[in-house]
């Protein structure tokens, strides 16, 4: 099992949309990093919903992996906002995964005190410029996330 970090603006799709869903798509990566570490997941691997782009950015709840990595069908669709014209059935892209909601948080760990925790120095997330929207999380970093969630 693997764990990730997977970024979402709370007013585009953010944890309360997840679980009224349930399970959804994760869709519309549009950066080759990021969609590498989505053909990676796999089902059953664990999740961090992190709401970005918003006052107070942080870690709000967990979610799994209900189905690893197929191709994204927003792609495809002319229509539709991630459509990539030069992306074919034969010859896709871009990749999505489906995630199942796991939990929203009774206190959201925000990435202020993330940066303060010496144990996630290592974490992409805390580097500044990063603006990937998933990334691995290593499980001793999950485990220090995990401690400072249930110590609330």
């Amino acid at each position: 099992m693997a764990y990730w970090l997977m970024k979402s603006e709370p007013e585009t799709f953010g944890i309360e949309h997840l679980k009224e869903r349930g399970t959804a798509l994760w869709d519309g990566v549009r950066n080759y990093q990021a969609r590498n570490f989505l053909r990676q997941m796999a089902a059953g691997d664990e999740a961090l919903f992190y709401h970005s782009n918003c006052k107070v950015p942080g870690v709000v709840g967990q979610m799994t992996i209900a189905r690893g990595g197929y191709p994204d069908p927003t792609q495809f669709n002319p229509e539709h906002h991630y459509y990539d014209p030069k992306s074919t059935v034969e010859n896709p892209r871009w990749t999505g995964v489906d995630v199942r909601f796991g939990s929203i948080w009774d206190d959201m760990i925000s990435l202020e005190q993330m940066r303060n925790m010496p144990e996630l120095a290592d974490l992409a997330l805390v580097r500044r410029g990063n603006r990937l929207s998933l990334m691995p999380v290593s499980a001793e970093q999950w485990q220090a996330i995990m401690r400072i969630h249930q110590q609330g």
